[in-house]
């Protein structure tokens, strides 16, 4: 199984039944087996992406509280050598992003060429906990998903590939992570009383996440919805789809100056 990108004409209906784990997908111990194999080979092309300096890796993570964002950097992007990714997480914007555009704290942190970039929330945030909480008026969000379509487009161009996932959790799931948030003592600071307001508001951002997703996804920079109850399933089919990303660009070593070859004559 792998995952398609979201269009226009995608039905998302969002609900619990989508976050569950694929029934296509195989038992545990083989779904770890793939996992880790899909891990060795994303470290030996982020080495090449990295040598090679000819393009950025972008990766959005979006998704609800306690849908497991932390988890997919941890677990996924592990495999990567900390020299060539960089994690940006983007909380409350500051009262000096407030005086700049929205896009302004975004286009700081985009990877430059040879590094995988993962976005921790990302600009995604001015079309949902802005519109939910109704934080700007309806004719400015609104335009929104056109000026985020044509910055994306102009890093595409500019030789950043963007992949954006939305981790996809039920309302049951989110339930217990946020208890366990509570309960576990190595975790209560993850835990604030926004998450509560947030879960109330349930619908609204289910229909905020619909409309970013169906027009945001793009050829150029395409959304998936991982269903992510399954923590193990999640971080197989993310997995997968940054590799077959990354198989797509076929980074390369750069080939040796002949002139830089022949200094191994020195070193005898």
């Amino acid at each position: 199984m792998r995952l398609t990108p979201v269009t226009r004409r995608t039905s998302l209906p969002l609900d619990d039944r989508a976050a569950a784990r694929p029934a296509k997908l195989p038992d545990d111990n083989a779904l770890k087996k793939k996992t880790r194999d899909l891990l060795d080979r994303l470290a030996d092309l982020q080495a090449r992406l990295y040598a090679e300096q000819r393009r950025a890796l972008l990766i959005v993570l979006q998704g609800r509280d306690a849908s497991g964002k932390d988890g997919v950097v941890r677990k996924v992007f592990r495999a990567c050598n900390p020299s060539g990714c960089q994690v940006t997480p983007f909380g409350v914007p500051t009262p000096l992003e407030l005086r700049h555009d929205f896009l302004w704290r975004i286009h700081n942190a985009v990877p430059a060429k040879g590094l995988i970039g993962i976005f921790n929330r990302s600009h995604y945030e001015d079309v949902l906990v802005v519109r939910v909480h109704d934080l700007v008026p309806k004719s400015v969000w609104s335009r929104r998903y056109d000026q985020i379509n044509a910055f994306e487009r102009m890093l595409d161009v500019s030789g950043v590939t963007i992949v954006k996932f939305f981790l996809h959790v039920s309302r049951e799931e989110q339930r217990e992570q946020l208890l366990e948030r509570l309960t576990d003592p190595s975790k209560n600071w993850k835990f604030r009383a926004g998450d509560l307001d947030d879960r109330a508001l349930w619908g609204a951002y289910t229909k905020a996440y619909r409309d970013a997703l169906t027009r945001c996804s793009t050829s150029w920079a395409p959304w998936y919805v991982v269903p992510a109850d399954d923590k193990d399933a999640r971080d197989y089919l993310v997995a997968r789809t940054v590799v077959e990303t990354l198989e797509s660009l076929n980074p390369r070593y750069p080939k040796a100056d002949p002139k830089v070859l022949k200094l191994r004559r020195k070193l005898t």
